[in-house]
């Protein structure tokens, strides 16, 4: 007798039944965080691209650069993606090179986010102290190095 406890004649509970699975998203579903993310980059980029910046009264300038004269580590940014944009490297590279060098590390880590994901693993990027500091310091000696008289070549 299923159920039923030979010993004492009374009915055992039925055994609690796991609860089911959810379904697993499917690449599509799980794609589409990092597909918005490109979206969103494409739009921009093409927006920068059509309202040229070397144009004045299109964007606002560098509140660092109209108060002190001096060029913070994004002057030049958006020179440089439109010129990103246009195909023309070396203009966007003496525009903000560490620009175009943010564009390459954003096209690599989209890269990977999205193979981890279509793959169905985890996407974790955690830098570390060292690796945080190492940036900002890079960040630094580029913004002193592009403001100092030999740094010129830097200017946007």
């Amino acid at each position: 007798m299923r159920g039923v406890n030979a010993d004492s004649h009374r009915v055992t509970p039925p055994a609690p039944q796991p609860a089911p699975a959810p379904a697993p998203a499917t690449v599509l579903a799980r794609l589409s965080v990092p597909a918005g993310i490109l979206a969103a980059v494409v739009g921009a980029f093409a927006y920068v691209a059509a309202v040229d910046p070397n144009e004045p009264g299109h964007y606002p300038v560098c509140p660092l650069l109209r108060v002190t004269g001096l060029y913070c580590p994004g002057c030049g940014g958006l020179r440089s993606a439109h010129a990103f944009a246009h195909g023309d490297l070396v203009t966007a590279l003496h525009a903000n090179a560490v620009a175009v060098a943010a564009y390459a590390l954003f096209a690599v880590l989209w890269t990977v986010w999205v193979v981890r994901v279509a793959r169905g693993r985890p996407v974790r990027i955690d830098p570390g102290p060292v690796q945080l500091w190492t940036l900002g310091a890079l960040l630094l000696v580029f913004t002193v190095v592009r403001n100092l008289p030999y740094g010129g070549w830097l200017h946007p």
